[in-house]
């Protein structure tokens, strides 16, 4: 499994697996089977209510808790500083964790009366008490990352947002490269709907492959940390089998043409949900 080198000096999976939408009752099941293929990258959040289910999977596996790189995000009603903190020990309290390999704020959150950069100042503690090995941001936009680099000391190591062949987000990607922080996708085949796509499909043929796994491809060879998700073990396994092949030029070009600058989630820049 290739590994990518934080602005840190942290190495992080590149190929992960993802936890949104798997019900908490279902979740040690699906990364104890992720673990047992090979996964070493387990994505998870708060506001998926499924922390425990990872903590518990690590923990049946038989690695060591070294051996697997677990990130998790900060809950979207836990922006103050002091709510930060407390909502940080209770994801180490439900992961059964010393220290998460990863912790992101979740979304930017303009519209509420807590400035993100109060919470990722908050961010920058939980990095400083050694109990997160890297902190990062989820869907920020180069205009929510200028401001933290202005008021602030610690540069995030990842930015998680939204990338797919229907949004390839090339512009944010690189403003992420040029300041050293790594870019994960998420909604990496956007939720489902580019692998019906005829070229995605003739890609697919011509290696050989399935549609997600050329798609999955793509985000490898472009250089992203990418995490898929499916409770289904034979694609989990296919998910899994990124590996053994290339795309060309050609192919590469074929899927980066169809960006359309099409969302499958919310804009970062008008998104404001507090969970009930």
């Amino acid at each position: 499994m290739p590994t990518i080198r934080l602005n840190n000096g942290v190495e992080i999976p590149q190929l992960g697996f993802g936890v949104y939408q798997v019900p908490p009752e279902d979740t040690a099941e699906a990364v104890s089977t992720a673990l047992e293929i090979g996964y070493r990258h387990i994505d998870t959040a708060e506001m998926y209510g499924n922390e425990k289910g990872v903590g518990e999977a690590v923990a049946r596996s038989g690695l060591d808790r070294g051996e697997v790189f677990v990130t998790s995000k900060l809950n979207n009603g836990f922006h103050g500083r002091d709510d930060a903190l407390r909502a940080f020990d209770q994801s180490l309290a439900d992961l059964g964790f010393e220290y998460l390999d990863l912790f992101l704020v979740h979304w930017p959150l303009p519209g509420i009366d807590v400035d993100y950069v109060e919470t990722w100042k908050a961010m920058e503690e939980i990095y400083a008490s050694g109990r997160a090995k890297a902190v990062g941001v989820s869907n920020f936009q180069a205009h929510h990352l200028r401001r933290l680099f202005g008021e602030t000391d610690v540069r995030p190591a990842v930015n998680q947002i939204e990338v797919h062949p229907y949004l390839a987000n090339d512009e944010l990607r690189a403003f992420d490269a040029d300041h050293e922080i790594v870019t994960e996708a998420w909604s990496p085949i956007a939720q489902g709907k580019v692998l019906d796509d005829p070229v995605v499909q003739r890609v697919a043929e011509r290696y050989g492959r399935t549609p997600a796994q050329v798609v999955l491809r793509w985000h490898v060879q472009r250089g992203d940390v990418v995490f898929p998700k499916s409770v289904n073990r034979e694609r989990m396994q296919q998910n899994f089998e990124l590996f053994d092949f290339d795309l060309d030029g050609g192919a590469m070009g074929d899927l980066s043409v169809l960006d359309r600058g099409e969302r499958t989630g919310p804009d970062p820049d008008t998104f404001n949900y507090i969970p009930g």
